[in-house]
């Protein structure tokens, strides 16, 4: 599990969903063949899937805090680079979309109208501008997956859950919940109270 997945799985966590990662599921797809129908059959990743009795969670994690960021042409999937738009094809290609959640709801045994769609982004592109975080945010709204619109967090929504997580008393080996207790015990870390304001 990649480390901003750790973090996201642990949120995930405190919302009472039991959490497992990586997981394809096939979806069958016409091919763009011109001279005769063709059908192929592609597994899709889900970076992270959580479940509780009352809904099944479908999460793409981007982290992207190396690079330019989380881009809204490529999550909308109108980027001229066809490997962008293929990164996010759960989320903006019809098709996937409708074939991973039914292919997610029957394996897992939820009705679609209990599976929900979620986009974790570590970091937005353009940030200080706040453009494609907006646009994503506006689009994935619009957007009609399974129980209701894609939902979208940002890395301070993950960390405010991981560290009210890391204040409990009760102890767990966890790496994410181990490092915050660290820099907690060492001053390292802004007050939670304060943090929140």
């Amino acid at each position: 599990m990649e480390a901003f997945e750790q973090f996201v799985a642990l949120a995930l966590e405190a919302e009472g969903f039991v959490v497992t990662s990586s997981i394809k599921f096939p979806v069958t797809k016409r091919t763009g063949k011109s001279a005769y129908p063709e059908l192929q059959t592609h597994g899709y990743e889900v970076d992270l899937i959580g479940a509780r009795s009352d809904r099944l969670v479908l999460a793409s994690v981007k982290s992207f805090f190396g690079s330019r960021g989380v881009a809204a042409e490529d999550v909308i999937g109108t980027s001229k680079l066809t490997r962008q738009n293929k990164l996010y094809a759960m989320l903006n290609d019809p098709p996937v979309r409708s074939g991973v959640i039914r292919g997610a709801a029957k394996t897992y045994g939820y009705r679609v109208k209990q599976v929900e769609l979620r986009l974790y982004a570590g970091k937005f592109a353009a940030p200080t501008l706040g453009t494609h975080e907006g646009k994503i945010r506006a689009w994935c709204n619009l957007q009609h997956a399974g129980g209701g619109p894609i939902r979208v967090f940002c890395a301070a929504d993950v960390v405010a859950s991981v560290r009210n997580l890391a204040t409990k008393k009760q102890y767990r080996d966890n790496p994410v919940l181990a490092t915050l207790k660290v820099l907690d015990a060492a001053g390292s870390l802004i007050p939670i109270s304060v943090a929140g304001t």
